[in-house]
Formats: structure tokens, C-alpha cells, sequence
């Protein structure tokens, strides 16, 4: 891996399940997904402050994700999230999968995540939590 890793605003250990595998006995794709979903929730969660309530909510408005290498089983995992862009209304997330000691890299990429109003559907203003735990 290369040493110029940035500092994480979340790190996730996570093992491998049996049930992620695919018929070529690695991590199926879609399974990196869900990874990268769970440790922005618990992101957002360890924020101890609101970043959802019922008039606002964030939606996935993309992803990218470099699958560098197969996840093999079984595995230990960490998934490091860090901010690479703050905007008024969206939050973009670089996120990071290697293995528990740091030495392979499988995936890495970025989410965009936007905040919108429910009701009307239309990005409103990041949530101050998420906002000053991402350095803004």
C-alpha cells in the first residue's frame, strides 16, 4: 500500500462472513457495498448528535469504488473513512478496505452524500454534526 493513507475520521473492524462469499470463494462485489454502508452509519451514529431527523435525511447520490484486489476468507478487515470534499448541502467520503494490519489494500474509491429535505426532495444544509466531525 502506499504510505500516503490519509487520517481516517472512522476506522470499522469488520470479519468476513461466510454468507459474503461467491462461487470463487472471495468476497462477493456487492458485499464491499454494504461494508462501506455500514461503517458510515455507525460513523454518523458515533457522532452523538442529530445528523438524520424526520424533516431531513442523506441520500447515496454516487459511488466509487477500486476493487484493488479479491477479499479472501477468512479475513479481517477495516474499513477507514475520511472527508475528501465538503459543500454546502453534500459530504463526499473517501473510504478505504484493508486488511486488519494495513498491509493490502482491496478497495478504496468515495461516496457523495447529500442531505435533502424529505418532503420536497431538495438538498438542504449539511447537519453541523457531520460538518465539524468532517473538519469543517
Amino acid at each position: 500500500m502506499d504510505d500516503k493513507q490519509p487520517d481516517a475520521l472512522f476506522r470499522m473492524p469488520l470479519s468476513v462472513r461466510w454468507r459474503d462469499l461467491d462461487a470463487f470463494n472471495h468476497v462477493n462485489n456487492s458485499n464491499f457495498l454494504t461494508y462501506l454502508e455500514e461503517a458510515r452509519i455507525r460513523w454518523f451514529d458515533s457522532l452523538d448528535e442529530e445528523w438524520v431527523t424526520e424533516e431531513t435525511a442523506p441520500l447515496l447520490a454516487a459511488v466509487q469504488v477500486n476493487y484493488r484486489m479479491p477479499i479472501p476468507y477468512p479475513a479481517e478487515l477495516v474499513v477507514a473513512l475520511h472527508c475528501e470534499r465538503l459543500g454546502n448541502t453534500s459530504v463526499t467520503i473517501g473510504h478505504r478496505i484493508t486488511s486488519r494490519d494495513g498491509a493490502t489494500l482491496y478497495a478504496d474509491g468515495h461516496v457523495v452524500m447529500v442531505w435533502v429535505e424529505r418532503a420536497s426532495g431538495r438538498p438542504t444544509a449539511l447537519p453541523d454534526a457531520v460538518r465539524r466531525a468532517a473538519g469543517g
